[in-house]
């Protein structure tokens, strides 16, 4: 009799690696395929150039310019060939050491959060009341006056005489009041570039950096948040699915036909609203 380790102890254990599992490329391809879809028809669906489209099934990302605008657009094509994005997005964090911590963002302006201005006591208003109280007043006495004067006793006994009343004078008509204004963007300074998005329709994943590059934001919006920006010369946004994106930039909102799970860069600056 032998001691040591069985034979069966001396068995390969069967490989549960994730080497057998496909790569984030080739994962995309073989989806592609399966949906009965070329490169130009995706292409055409996210908007997302051909060459690539190409580049990230071989799974060479440089293209894309970054690591934001690589899981940007992962997310964009998994989802055109109905592929769940979140598995092969944490694969390619796994593979490209991780997805860095965003970076906080420095103070905003929020627009959300600026109370309306304090509007001080409109004297106007108490002035034109306080001559309409007087005037009124004037002629109400004046009224009642020749109302107990009028009467008079004329000689040999007739009837007397009523004096005509004073009539009253009518009441100024007291001007209404402008309501105030309730938008806070309204109030953005002229001298700073003000952007604000707002996830109407959908969850969105969207990044901002400043004029100097620096990360103002980086992570998901849910469906019914908005974040606010400013720079004082030059905001960029991606925005992941900006078919579910509502955009103000400066007070005024962007009017744009942005398809669903469409990727968009976009640049602003204090001018009037346009797209970088």
């Amino acid at each position: 009799m032998s001691i040591g380790n069985s034979p069966e102890d001396e068995r390969p254990f069967e490989d549960v690696s994730d080497d057998s599992r496909p790569s984030v490329g080739r994962a995309l391809q073989q989806a592609r395929i399966a949906a009965g879809l070329s490169v130009g028809d995706v292409s055409t669906a996210t908007r997302v150039r051909i060459a690539i489209v190409h580049a990230i099934e071989a799974d060479d990302f440089a293209p894309c310019g970054g690591d934001v605008y690589a899981r940007g657009h992962i997310r964009t094509l998994a989802k055109a060939v109905h592929l769940d994005p979140a598995p092969l997005i944490a694969q390619y964090d796994a593979e490209h050491g991780g997805r860095p911590a965003p970076t906080p963002a420095a103070p905003l302006f929020e627009a959300e959060r600026i109370r309306p201005e304090r509007r001080g006591p409109n004297w106007t208003a108490a002035m034109v009341a306080a001559i309409v109280v007087v005037i009124g007043f004037v002629g109400f006495t004046m009224v009642k006056g020749g109302d107990e004067g009028g009467k008079t006793d004329v000689a040999g006994g007739g009837e007397p005489s009523e004096s005509p009343s004073a009539t009253p004078k009518s009441k100024k008509p007291v001007a209404p009041e402008p309501e105030p204004s309730d938008s806070a963007i309204a109030a953005a300074p002229q001298d700073k570039v003000t952007v604000k998005v707002s996830a109407a329709d959908g969850r969105s994943w969207i990044s901002a950096k400043d004029h100097n590059g620096r990360l103002l934001f980086d992570g998901l919006l849910k469906q019914g948040e908005s974040k606010t920006f400013q720079d004082s010369s030059k905001v960029n946004l991606v925005l992941g699915d900006a078919g579910a994106i509502d955009l103000y930039v400066n007070g005024k909102k962007i009017e744009d036909d942005w398809q669903p799970g469409a990727v968009e860069r976009l640049t602003y600056t204090k001018g009037d609203p346009q797209a970088g």
